[in-house]
């Protein structure tokens, strides 16, 4: 069983997604402080966080962030990972602003699109050793 310890955040990506494994790319990059963790949507520990948190197991179309026993979708994610992001990327924060239909509205146009437009893997992305251990499974 794969708990969170409070002390990181766990982000759930579709892991066949180019879009999802791209975000996943950009957010190791921007958190050189390890403070998040992923597991793809379709990984038995991804499953069993989805369970966990009484969210569904199968056709999900959201990342989901889990951080300090609170689960995010769509929009709120990225507006609250950016906050730990160095440089101007917690100046996005102010998209908050907006109302979240709205911003949920956009977020799931591009979800019901991100297959066609940014295309799709095989199966999973494999994390390099040096990542390995910020990946669940």
């Amino acid at each position: 069983m794969v708990t969170n310890t409070h002390s990181k955040a766990i982000l759930l990506f579709d892991g066949v997604c180019n879009l999802c494994n791209g975000f996943v790319q950009f957010a190791i990059k921007h958190d050189p402080q390890g403070y998040y963790q992923f597991a793809s949507l379709q990984s038995e520990a991804g499953r069993e966080l989805l369970a966990a948190h009484h969210l569904p197991t199968h056709e999900i179309s959201t990342v989901v962030l889990i951080e300090k026993g609170r689960v995010y979708t769509h929009s709120d994610v990225g507006l609250r990972m950016v906050r730990r992001f160095g440089g101007l990327w917690p100046l996005l924060t102010a998209f908050s602003i907006i109302p979240k239909p709205f911003r949920d509205g956009i977020y799931n146009w591009v979800a019901r699109n991100r297959y066609r437009w940014f295309g799709q893997r095989e199966s999973c992305m494999v994390p390099t050793p040096e990542l390995k251990s910020r990946f669940l499974v």
